[in-house]
């Protein structure tokens, strides 16, 4: 072959990197010959889907021949009924990371900059990147968002900013004080994105409501998704919510039937399945605590979360320890890529699988 096909993609494309998932758990039985191994690693909901959202994207599959409704009507009035959304202000996605990239080609430009946090969500970088835009990169403050700094990071050529509460892989949160005190200082012509995948497992009162927020800030995007709490991670189904002006401008670009019809039938029938919700919820209650007891017990410093996963610190190379817990069946998620290279992110399951992979982190340890 004469030419190097590689040079044919646009720069950004070139030096990007692909998006490193999770180890899945058949990949590690096969390669090791083992079974009954456990997947800490792609903070998926533990409990298995909803039974109710199960029903209606089995239902669904009768018209599988049939594209799915390309305006994905009936999630968006069950949508409304839920939260009480303005249905023309809804974008839906193949998950909230095909809103995330979305938005990135709606709005930005080569050599137009975007702005994230250290430590934020990979998708960011990626998106900004393939767009031949330019990344700012804040420094985190204890492993969270600086919101002053990415303030201050402000250019006139600033056109996106991504902000993530809770963030992963740092389970770090703001609160709507810190969060209205940023909006003041960013200017109506740049795009702020509020992801809000892990939303659902917050605690505390003072955490903003991006959904809220909407109606105040044209400029503010809000982005959710059904894959964690509402446990449908298999079927991909998103949703971002804007200024009706915003929304149009999503929809232009937006690939027709990005949605399935398993993942718009089972998303509009488990926001009605209340108590899955109130029950994932708890299990992950129940499950930080019990992680965070065990990894003081073993004197490992982690990060307090408020996502479905907890951040640890090993304060030594992480992947020997990532590759002896394997070889037990425990699959974790190193984050070197994250500039964190002595860290794993460990998502919340149920309690047996919690300590076994307690147990297996400290022999590990040991």
């Amino acid at each position: 072959m004469s030419v190097d096909q590689k040079t044919l993609a646009v720069s950004g494309v070139q030096q990007l990197t692909p998006y490193q998932p999770g180890k899945p758990i058949e990949e590690l039985e096969r390669e090791l010959g083992i079974t009954e191994s456990i997947k800490l690693a792609s903070n998926e909901n533990p409990l298995g889907p909803s039974s109710i959202a199960l029903k209606a994207a089995i239902d669904s599959l009768q018209d599988a021949t049939l594209y799915p409704d390309a305006s994905g009507t009936e999630l968006k009035r069950t949508l409304k009924a839920h939260y009480g959304l303005a249905e023309d202000r809804l974008t839906l996605g193949n998950g909230s990371n095909d809103l995330l990239e979305l938005i990135a080609r709606v709005f930005v430009c080569p050599d137009d900059e975007v702005i994230y946090s250290e430590y934020a969500f990979i998708v960011y970088p990626l998106v900004t990147q393939a767009c031949c835009a330019v990344s700012v990169v804040t420094p985190a403050k204890e492993y969270g968002h600086d919101l002053d700094a990415m303030a201050n990071a402000i250019t006139d050529k600033t056109r996106l900013i991504f902000l993530a509460n809770p963030n992963n892989p740092t389970g770090t949160v703001f609160s709507e004080d810190q969060f209205r005190a940023f909006m003041a200082r960013v200017s109506e012509q740049v795009i702020v994105v509020l992801d809000e995948a892990y939303t659902e497992y917050l605690t505390a009162e003072s955490m903003p409501n991006g959904l809220l927020l909407a109606d105040e800030f044209d400029n503010l995007i809000v982005t959710r998704t059904f894959s964690k709490a509402w446990g449908l991670a298999g079927l991909r189904c998103g949703f971002a919510y804007a200024s009706v002006a915003v929304t149009d401008l999503l929809n232009r670009v937006r690939q027709p039937f990005n949605v399935s019809i398993a993942a718009l039938a089972a998303a509009q029938a488990v926001l009605s399945d209340s108590e899955y919700l109130k029950r994932s919820q708890e299990v992950n209650q129940q499950g930080l605590k019990q992680m965070s007891e065990g990894l003081a017990e073993l004197g490992v410093s982690y990060v307090p979360s408020q996502g479905n996963f907890v951040l640890i610190d090993l304060q030594q190379p992480a992947m020997p320890i990532y590759q002896s817990m394997l070889l037990e069946g425990v699959i974790t998620r190193p984050v070197g890529n994250y500039g964190l290279p002595n860290h794993l992110r460990v998502s919340i399951c149920l309690e047996h699988e919690n300590a076994r992979f307690l147990k297996a982190l400290a022999e590990a340890l040991a």
